[in-house]
């Protein structure tokens, strides 16, 4: 589940959006608007957690490798991260309605090519065009209420909206389970295409077309492109690293196009007219540090709780729907401590919740590495989950404060979108560096435990060629029920052993974080600058 429910800062994009008295909806359409704009970005909350949970399945039935399947989140995430920011601005120019359309089209196609892949690499490939139409819908459902709802009227429909964001990030999961259970993994794509209809549908008939203030600012399509490179490179060496090794050229290459595209893009967006990361704003202590807590934090979230469902299914034997289920607690800890959560910054200032949230996060993550093969969810999982969940909760709503009062209101809505953008980046790094933290810790656990079982050539030669499936790794053929018992029990506990070391490592992203608070945010509560100092 690389990414649990909202990103941070979501709210905050509809509520600083361009101001909508000059869009000029009809009163008739907006709750039509605020259909369309639910149920758009609930096929991307939805897709966002259901493929976590399908990916079992989804290795089984297509025979693939722990990489490969990474390849099928990274994909997504990959694209939609880079390309998030260049989708609101096309909205702004192009129109709202017609760029949110035509994402929701782009995103309902290729659910259909996800279904229909008969390999994974066909897999991974329509995974990136849906991407491309993620990172057209997102922002777009956003805007789409931003530019139809007055200042008076939006925050209704903002919670209207986020209310069912809720519902959505609980019952994604559970769904995504119950269909991988009950019928395919396949079903867990087809179910956008009704969702996609719909909203098609009431976009033509109902929803007013509405461009932004930026559409005279141009498109930073350099930002995009180098920031896909700079991430994509990153994120192809660290995945194909455990197999082809470090000294590989194809790994090299890709390293080299990372570095190289994220100093390129450094380099225009100092130039660009309007860039995606305005460089002015890090220079607004609170707003760096935010971001670099947010960096930090959501690594681990997004890092950490891919791996997480694969130990539910694969080493514990929960039932995909079981799966699902298992961080409703998480949601649940969230949605009921919100409001009170919220009111942290105007009690204490940002630094205090900033510092505290993180540091129990820390040891939420501290408590995954704790349940071995064979745990109970109720005593080795829950305490994790529920400490997890309440470490998130002290922190989420305080770091969206201290982002918005950071910088001036002019400001918001592009502070907004950073921190959003900077979220979702963090989590498609971290799945790919955890990804060989946990390739190098599985190896070295299963090499000792065949070694311990005094394994023959053989198995241990078929198991060299099964590694790469991680804990989804078949059994050698032919051999007697003890000696495929002791090979189960080896590839589990060695994936718990990689899994302990990724939570160490999430944790320790935590107090990173926690710490990077501690210095960076100031303790009182955040002056708002001026606008003529941005």
């Amino acid at each position: 589940m690389a990414q649990i429910g909202k990103a941070p800062c979501d709210d905050t994009l509809i509520l600083h959006g361009n101001r909508a008295e000059d869009a000029g909806c009809p009163e008739s359409s907006k709750p039509w608007v605020l259909a369309a704009a639910v149920v758009g970005s609930s096929m991307a909350f939805i897709d966002g957690t259901v493929v976590n949970v399908a990916l079992a399945a989804i290795q089984a039935d297509l025979h693939a490798t722990a990489f490969q399947a990474q390849w099928v989140v990274e994909s997504y995430a990959l694209l939609l991260a880079a390309l998030l920011l260049v989708g609101g601005a096309l909205g702004d120019h192009y129109g709202r309605r017609r760029i949110f359309a035509v994402g929701v089209g782009i995103f309902a196609v290729s659910s259909v090519g996800c279904a229909l892949s008969a390999s994974v690499q066909q897999l991974i490939a329509a995974r990136a065009v849906q991407g491309i139409g993620a990172a057209l819908l997102v922002p777009g459902s956003l805007a789409l209420i931003s530019a139809s709802f007055p200042e008076k009227e939006r925050g209704k429909a903002i919670g209207t909206w986020s209310g069912f964001s809720g519902i959505t990030a609980a019952v994604g999961p559970v769904l995504g389970g119950f269909l991988v259970d009950h019928f395919s993994w396949t079903w867990a794509f087809l179910i956008n295409v009704p969702m996609a209809l719909l909203v098609l549908w009431i976009v033509w008939r109902h929803v007013p077309e509405s461009r932004g203030a930026s559409a005279r600012g141009g498109l930073d399509f350099w930002g995009a492109l180098l920031a896909t490179a700079g991430l994509g490179g990153i994120v192809y060496a660290f995945i194909e690293a455990p197999t082809q090794g470090w000294h590989a050229l194809a790994v090299l290459a890709a390293l080299a196009i990372g570095v190289l595209g994220g100093v390129g893009f450094i380099a225009a967006e100092r130039k660009v007219r309007s860039p995606m990361l305005p460089f002015a704003l890090l220079r607004i202590g609170n707003f760096s540090g935010a971001n670099l807590l947010t960096l930090l934090l959501y690594a681990a979230l997004g890092g950490g709780l891919y791996f997480f469902p694969l130990n539910m299914i694969q080493v514990q034997g929960y039932s995909a729907t079981a799966a699902g289920a298992a961080l409703l607690p998480f949601i649940f800890t969230m949605f009921a401590l919100s409001r009170w959560a919220g009111q942290l910054v105007d009690r204490f200032g940002p630094r205090l919740p900033l510092v505290i949230g993180p540091a129990i996060a820390a040891v939420g993550f501290a408590l995954f590495t704790v349940p071995g093969v064979g745990a109970s969810y109720w005593s080795g999982f829950f305490p994790a989950v529920m400490v997890l969940g309440f470490g998130m909760t002290v922190t989420v709503a305080p770091l969206t404060t201290t982002v918005m009062n950071a910088v001036g209101p002019d400001l918001a809505g592009v502070a907004s979108g950073v921190n959003n953008a900077v979220s979702r980046a963090a989590a498609v790094l971290a799945i790919a560096v955890f990804g060989a933290v946990m390739a190098w810790a599985f190896d070295a656990a299963l090499a000792d435990g065949l070694r311990k079982m005094s394994a023959s050539v053989q198995v241990s030669a078929f198991l060299e060629g099964e590694r790469s499936k991680l804990a989804g790794a078949a059994l050698p053929p032919g051999v007697d029920a003890a000696t495929a018992a002791a090979v189960k029990h080896a590839v589990a506990e060695s994936f718990v052993a990689g899994f302990r070391w990724v939570m160490w490592l999430c944790a320790g992203l935590a107090v990173a974080s926690a710490l990077s608070a501690w210095l960076m945010i100031r303790a009182g509560p955040a002056a708002v600058p001026a606008t003529e100092k941005q």
